[in-house]
């Protein structure tokens, strides 16, 4: 046995000391970017990622490609739609590694959209037990808060939670 190799092949101490690959092939980056293959050929469809092919064909990402996947994990959970998404992965370089200044300038751009999505999922725990302005009358509390489907009239769906929640007081603000 070589003694500067372990039995499997690799360098003694069992730490693989092989470079890191500066491209990933489609199967390495669902692996370790905790996607489907599936959704990696979709989000490059739809322009969220790039990849570049192979003389055979095969699809390559760059490594930086992994900081885009989580972002794009961390804004669904988030609710931000990938539409979103796609137009702040627009403004980021292509051709570098996006720096952490990149990184700021994104996560900043989401504040308001965030600040108001919880605001509105506040405004549905609190007041979910209520009539929430559907137009069904089949709570008798509708009955109170909207006689006649009057809210019918804003539109369709659920109204009282269409409402933007009134701000609160500066008391009470973090």
């Amino acid at each position: 046995m070589d003694p500067t190799q372990e039995a499997d092949g690799s360098p003694p101490g069992g730490r693989d000391r092989r470079p890191i690959a500066r491209e990933l092939t489609v199967g390495q980056l669902a692996a370790r970017g905790g996607v489907t293959v599936s959704a990696l050929h979709f989000f490059e469809r739809v322009g969220l990622l790039t990849s570049t092919r192979t003389a055979g064909n095969q699809r390559r990402y760059r490594r930086d490609t992994l900081r885009r996947i989580a972002l794009i994990r961390v804004a669904q959970r988030t609710g931000i739609p990938l539409k979103e998404v796609a137009e702040v992965l627009a403004v980021l370089p292509q051709q570098r590694t996006p720096t952490r200044e990149d990184w700021a300038q994104l996560s900043q751009s989401w504040q308001a959209r965030l600040d108001q999505r919880i605001r509105r999922l506040q405004q549905l725990r609190n007041e979910f037990t209520d009539c929430i302005g559907c137009g069904c009358l089949s709570i008798d509390r509708c009955l109170l808060v909207n006689p006649d489907d009057q809210l019918g009239a804003n539109g369709p769906g659920p109204r009282v939670l269409d409402l933007e929640p009134a701000e609160p007081p500066r008391d009470q603000l973090p």
